[in-house]
């Protein structure tokens, strides 16, 4: 009963880590309409832990249920993307002030390495975010304050959304990884009042794109917490 009871959690936190995944990358796009069965027939899996999930996906703020309707895609909340722009902003700008004097140089071979790849010719948009997080990911560890990562992407579901839209929206992602590049040199050059300046500018580049794609997309966006989605066929992010 105990192996049982193990491995139906095992399911249900796999299920639930592989939905998140598919919302937050766009494939299950905002205001998209969730059906159970469809959802266990493509994961190959019982509807129990889908519903499960979904449940957990509320609680996350990425799912939304209505009863004697159905469950939809949160559309993306600007209110929460500032939230969790605030909260990843106000740490990252304290790890560059927590940076030591002789920095770990493993970590600083890393990060050039990162920036390398993010500059190769073709690179598809999902590789770049991939990049793109794991490259402030590194500027933290570089500040001895790795660990808080974990707790930063935990709160960043509507900002990631916008982020990746943002994506989407820009021919490439060369002038992020530029970016990258600018706070990177500031770093290591010691120079980190330029490297404040050049992470809080980055950062908070979300805005802009939000605004940009809200004028033409105004249905990707929540427009208040007593809204209901329609049940409508939805664009699927290629």
């Amino acid at each position: 009963m105990h192996m049982a009871q193990t491995n139906r959690r095992t399911s249900r936190r796999s299920i639930y880590l592989k939905l998140r995944q598919m919302v937050l990358t766009l494939e299950l796009p905002p205001g998209a309409a969730l059906s159970e069965n469809e959802l266990a027939a493509s994961l190959g899996v019982s509807r129990t832990p889908v519903r499960e999930s979904l449940i957990l996906l509320a609680q996350d703020g990425l799912v939304q249920i209505f009863p004697k309707i159905g469950s939809f895609v949160s559309r993306v909340d600007p209110a929460q993307v500032a939230d969790a722009q605030f909260l990843r902003e106000a740490v990252e700008l304290a790890s560059l002030d927590a940076l030591p004097s002789d920095p770990d140089h493993s970590v600083i071979t890393e990060l050039r390495d990162n920036l390398a790849r993010q500059q190769r010719p073709g690179l598809g948009l999902e590789e770049f975010f991939e990049l793109d997080e794991a490259f402030h990911q590194g500027l933290m560890r570089l500040s001895g304050h790795g660990n808080v990562w974990t707790t930063v992407a935990a709160a960043k579901g509507h900002l990631d959304r916008a982020r990746r839209l943002g994506l989407h929206e820009n021919v490439s992602p060369a002038v992020f990884a530029d970016q990258h590049r600018e706070i990177f040199d500031a770093v290591v050059g010691g120079d980190l009042a330029s490297a404040r300046t050049a992470m809080r500018t980055h950062l908070r580049a979300v805005f802009s794109d939000i605004e940009r794609i809200r004028a033409h997309s105004p249905e990707l966006f929540a427009t208040g917490s007593s809204s209901v989605p329609v049940r409508r066929n939805v664009v699927v992010w290629e």
